[in-house]
Protein backbone atom coordinates (compact mmCIF):
# COMPACT_ATOMS: atom_id res chain seq x y z
CA UNK A 1 0.00 0.00 0.00
CA UNK A 2 1.00 3.18 -0.74
CA UNK A 3 0.71 6.28 1.48
CA UNK A 4 0.42 9.77 0.78
CA UNK A 5 0.31 12.86 2.92
CA UNK A 6 -1.54 15.63 1.89
CA UNK A 7 -0.22 18.81 2.91
CA UNK A 8 -2.31 21.80 3.01
CA UNK A 9 -1.21 25.02 3.43
CA UNK A 10 -3.45 27.70 4.39
CA UNK A 11 -2.83 31.75 4.13
CA UNK A 12 -2.38 32.70 7.86
CA UNK A 13 -2.84 36.37 6.77
CA UNK A 14 -5.96 35.81 4.75
CA UNK A 15 -8.10 37.33 7.67
CA UNK A 16 -5.94 40.20 8.11
CA UNK A 17 -5.83 40.60 4.31
CA UNK A 18 -9.79 40.71 4.17
CA UNK A 19 -10.07 42.77 7.03
CA UNK A 20 -7.73 45.00 5.58
CA UNK A 21 -9.55 45.02 2.27
CA UNK A 22 -13.07 46.10 3.64
CA UNK A 23 -10.85 48.74 6.11
CA UNK A 24 -9.51 50.45 2.59
CA UNK A 25 -12.65 50.07 0.88
CA UNK A 26 -14.12 52.22 3.92
CA UNK A 27 -12.12 54.76 4.13
CA UNK A 28 -11.83 55.34 0.40
CA UNK A 29 -15.48 56.01 0.22
CA UNK A 30 -15.27 58.75 3.01
CA UNK A 31 -12.08 60.03 1.19
CA UNK A 32 -9.25 58.87 3.53
CA UNK A 33 -5.92 58.98 2.09
CA UNK A 34 -4.27 55.94 4.56
CA UNK A 35 -0.28 56.20 5.06
CA UNK A 36 1.41 53.42 7.22
CA UNK A 37 4.66 54.58 8.52
CA UNK A 38 7.20 51.37 9.18
CA UNK A 39 10.44 51.58 10.29
CA UNK A 40 13.29 50.30 13.11
CA UNK A 41 12.97 51.62 16.62
CA UNK A 42 14.77 55.20 16.71
CA UNK A 43 14.58 55.70 12.82
CA UNK A 44 12.53 59.16 13.94
CA UNK A 45 8.91 58.20 12.94
CA UNK A 46 7.44 59.53 16.02
CA UNK A 47 9.15 63.35 15.36
CA UNK A 48 8.42 63.23 11.88
CA UNK A 49 4.90 62.36 12.31
CA UNK A 50 4.74 64.83 15.01
CA UNK A 51 6.02 67.90 12.82
CA UNK A 52 3.88 66.69 9.13
CA UNK A 53 0.36 66.60 12.04
CA UNK A 54 1.39 69.80 12.95
CA UNK A 55 2.16 71.13 9.75
CA UNK A 56 -1.02 69.97 8.10
CA UNK A 57 -3.17 71.00 10.94
CA UNK A 58 -2.04 74.60 10.91
CA UNK A 59 -2.83 74.49 6.97
CA UNK A 60 -6.68 73.01 7.26
CA UNK A 61 -5.87 69.51 5.75
CA UNK A 62 -7.29 67.31 8.77
CA UNK A 63 -4.78 64.57 9.87
CA UNK A 64 -5.06 62.19 12.59
CA UNK A 65 -2.95 59.53 13.72
CA UNK A 66 -3.42 56.31 15.02
CA UNK A 67 0.86 55.18 16.74
CA UNK A 68 1.84 51.65 18.07
CA UNK A 69 3.63 50.22 20.62
CA UNK A 70 4.17 46.97 22.85
CA UNK A 71 3.66 49.35 25.92
CA UNK A 72 3.21 52.81 27.34
CA UNK A 73 1.15 55.86 25.46
CA UNK A 74 4.22 58.38 25.03
CA UNK A 75 4.33 58.42 21.33
CA UNK A 76 0.22 59.31 21.43
CA UNK A 77 1.14 62.12 23.88
CA UNK A 78 4.06 63.60 22.21
CA UNK A 79 2.03 63.66 18.59
CA UNK A 80 -1.20 65.54 20.43
CA UNK A 81 0.89 68.58 20.57
CA UNK A 82 0.44 68.75 16.95
CA UNK A 83 -3.60 69.37 17.93
CA UNK A 84 -4.50 66.54 15.40
CA UNK A 85 -6.84 63.85 16.89
CA UNK A 86 -4.36 60.80 17.74
CA UNK A 87 -4.82 57.30 19.50
CA UNK A 88 -2.89 55.14 20.75
CA UNK A 89 -3.08 50.98 19.98
CA UNK A 90 -1.09 48.95 22.38
CA UNK A 91 -0.37 45.57 20.96
CA UNK A 92 1.53 44.29 24.23
CA UNK A 93 3.39 40.68 22.64
CA UNK A 94 3.14 41.87 19.12
CA UNK A 95 5.56 43.55 17.52
CA UNK A 96 2.91 44.61 14.20
CA UNK A 97 -0.29 46.38 14.00
CA UNK A 98 -2.97 44.42 12.34
CA UNK A 99 -5.86 45.67 10.19
CA UNK A 100 -8.40 44.47 12.85
CA UNK A 101 -7.22 46.68 15.69
CA UNK A 102 -6.68 49.73 13.04
CA UNK A 103 -10.75 48.84 12.29
CA UNK A 104 -11.29 49.04 16.52
CA UNK A 105 -9.84 51.55 17.14
CA UNK A 106 -11.19 54.09 14.02
CA UNK A 107 -14.79 53.00 15.50
CA UNK A 108 -14.99 55.68 18.22
CA UNK A 109 -14.17 58.34 15.53
CA UNK A 110 -16.11 60.34 12.93
CA UNK A 111 -14.47 59.66 9.39
CA UNK A 112 -15.73 62.30 8.38
CA UNK A 113 -13.65 64.78 10.59
CA UNK A 114 -10.37 64.03 9.15
CA UNK A 115 -8.69 63.47 5.61
CA UNK A 116 -5.74 61.68 6.06
CA UNK A 117 -5.01 58.88 8.55
CA UNK A 118 -1.90 57.99 9.52
CA UNK A 119 -0.33 54.57 10.95
CA UNK A 120 2.50 54.58 12.94
CA UNK A 121 3.78 50.93 13.04
CA UNK A 122 5.55 49.64 15.95
CA UNK A 123 9.43 49.64 15.14
CA UNK A 124 10.14 46.78 13.27
CA UNK A 125 11.33 46.10 10.14
CA UNK A 126 10.27 42.12 9.72
CA UNK A 127 6.55 41.04 10.59
CA UNK A 128 4.98 44.75 9.80
CA UNK A 129 6.48 44.16 6.40
CA UNK A 130 3.48 41.20 5.72
CA UNK A 131 0.60 42.70 7.69
CA UNK A 132 -1.64 44.97 5.37
CA UNK A 133 -3.18 47.92 6.96
CA UNK A 134 -5.98 48.46 4.70
CA UNK A 135 -3.04 51.58 3.70
CA UNK A 136 -2.83 53.52 0.22
CA UNK A 137 0.68 54.46 0.70
CA UNK A 138 3.31 52.23 2.87
CA UNK A 139 6.07 54.11 4.11
CA UNK A 140 9.39 52.76 5.04
CA UNK A 141 11.88 55.65 7.27
CA UNK A 142 15.45 55.36 6.75
CA UNK A 143 17.83 57.30 9.28
CA UNK A 144 21.19 58.63 8.02
CA UNK A 145 22.14 56.90 11.36
CA UNK A 146 21.30 53.27 10.31
CA UNK A 147 23.30 52.70 7.66
CA UNK A 148 22.70 52.64 3.76
CA UNK A 149 22.78 49.06 3.55
CA UNK A 150 19.16 48.68 5.71
CA UNK A 151 17.54 48.17 2.51
CA UNK A 152 19.78 45.03 1.56
CA UNK A 153 18.90 43.57 5.00
CA UNK A 154 15.53 44.07 5.03
CA UNK A 155 14.72 43.82 1.12
CA UNK A 156 10.83 42.76 2.11
CA UNK A 157 9.70 46.06 4.16
CA UNK A 158 11.40 47.86 1.39
CA UNK A 159 10.56 46.29 -1.42
CA UNK A 160 6.81 46.21 -0.03
CA UNK A 161 7.20 49.86 0.44
CA UNK A 162 5.24 52.60 -2.09
CA UNK A 163 7.65 55.35 -0.79
CA UNK A 164 11.17 55.92 1.08
CA UNK A 165 11.65 58.65 3.59
CA UNK A 166 15.42 59.34 4.70
CA UNK A 167 15.01 60.89 8.01
CA UNK A 168 17.38 63.02 9.88
CA UNK A 169 19.26 64.47 7.12
CA UNK A 170 20.75 67.29 8.95
CA UNK A 171 22.63 64.66 10.88
CA UNK A 172 23.94 63.02 7.21
CA UNK A 173 27.37 64.74 7.40
CA UNK A 174 28.34 63.81 11.32
CA UNK A 175 27.23 60.12 10.59
CA UNK A 176 29.18 60.19 7.51
CA UNK A 177 26.11 59.31 5.73
CA UNK A 178 26.67 58.10 2.12
CA UNK A 179 23.77 59.37 0.39
CA UNK A 180 24.32 58.03 -3.18
CA UNK A 181 24.67 54.70 -1.77
CA UNK A 182 21.68 54.46 0.00
CA UNK A 183 19.94 55.62 -3.44
CA UNK A 184 21.59 52.33 -4.99
CA UNK A 185 20.46 50.32 -2.55
CA UNK A 186 17.03 51.56 -2.35
CA UNK A 187 16.74 51.27 -6.02
CA UNK A 188 18.33 47.76 -5.69
CA UNK A 189 15.51 46.65 -4.05
CA UNK A 190 12.58 48.55 -5.61
CA UNK A 191 13.55 50.14 -8.75
CA UNK A 192 12.17 54.28 -8.98
CA UNK A 193 11.21 54.30 -5.46
CA UNK A 194 9.99 57.84 -4.17
CA UNK A 195 12.31 59.43 -1.90
CA UNK A 196 12.02 62.00 0.16
CA UNK A 197 15.09 63.63 1.87
CA UNK A 198 13.38 65.08 5.88
CA UNK A 199 14.26 66.81 8.95
CA UNK A 200 12.10 66.67 11.27
CA UNK A 201 14.54 69.38 12.77
CA UNK A 202 14.95 71.92 10.09
CA UNK A 203 11.94 71.14 7.91
CA UNK A 204 13.72 69.70 4.70
CA UNK A 205 11.57 67.81 2.89
CA UNK A 206 8.50 68.15 5.17
CA UNK A 207 6.34 70.53 2.86
CA UNK A 208 7.39 68.01 -0.24
CA UNK A 209 6.11 65.06 1.81
CA UNK A 210 3.27 66.81 2.16
CA UNK A 211 2.52 68.29 -0.99
CA UNK A 212 3.04 64.84 -2.44
CA UNK A 213 0.42 63.31 0.31
CA UNK A 214 -2.38 65.83 -0.39
CA UNK A 215 -1.70 65.39 -4.36
CA UNK A 216 -2.58 61.45 -3.92
CA UNK A 217 -5.58 62.10 -1.68
CA UNK A 218 -6.94 64.00 -4.53
CA UNK A 219 -6.48 61.98 -7.39
CA UNK A 220 -7.73 58.55 -5.32
CA UNK A 221 -10.93 60.45 -3.79
CA UNK A 222 -14.01 59.43 -5.23
CA UNK A 223 -15.37 62.18 -7.58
Amino acid sequence: MTTRVLEIRKNVLSKNDEAARALRSHLHARGILTLNLVSSPGAGKTRLLEELLRRMHTRGLRPAALTGDLATDNDARRIASSGAPVRQINTVNRCHLEAEMIREHLAAWNPGAFHFLFIENVGNLVCPSSYDLGEDIRLALLSVAEGEDKPLKYPTLFNSADVAVITKIDLAAACEFDEPAALANLNAVRAGIRVFRTSAKTGEGLDELIAFLTAERAARTPA
